[in-house]
């Protein structure tokens, strides 16, 4: 299992209940989705200097157990779903405690940006072939290419 985020829970992190808020969930998915794109190269130099980016249509956090603070956490990435030029993708996250018991799964469909344009764009095949080395699922599907827009 590979973590994409590893970090300690802060006090800013937590909420009134003295366990971790659930926006803070999110907050670490998407820097462990950051880690992810890092460790493929796609940095975010390498990404400006394409004009592409990534976006979400859809983020699904479904809450398994409390995690409290100064708690160490690891976030994991896998691609589940995505089309074979990397047009659009779903990936699920799991955030464990320190302890080793999974606390959340985190579901995220996305795609790509022209950061110039404001409209969904293919990344450059250059790009694409680092894309296509990214982690996938045990229930991996691919999908058939459409055109960007649909």
């Amino acid at each position: 299992m590979t973590f994409f985020y590893e970090g300690q829970v802060l006090w800013a992190q937590i909420d009134a209940n003295q366990h971790m808020r659930h926006t803070a969930y999110g907050d670490f998915g998407a820097q462990a989705r950051l880690g992810l794109l890092e460790y493929l190269g796609l940095t975010p130099a390498v990404l400006y200097g394409h004009k592409v980016g990534p976006v979400l249509f859809r983020e699904e956090l479904i809450y398994l157990r409390e995690i409290g603070i100064n708690e160490h956490i690891k976030v994991t990435c896998e691609i589940i779903k995505s089309r074979p030029d990397g047009s659009r993708w779903s990936m699920r996250q799991e955030l464990f405690r320190g302890d080793g018991v999974k606390a959340a799964i985190i579901i995220a469909d996305g795609a790509w940006i022209d950061m110039e344009k404001r409209k969904l764009a293919p990344l450059p095949p250059e790009l694409i072939e680092l894309f296509k080395h990214a982690p996938k699922s045990h229930d991996y599907m691919e999908e058939p290419n459409k055109s960007v827009t649909s």
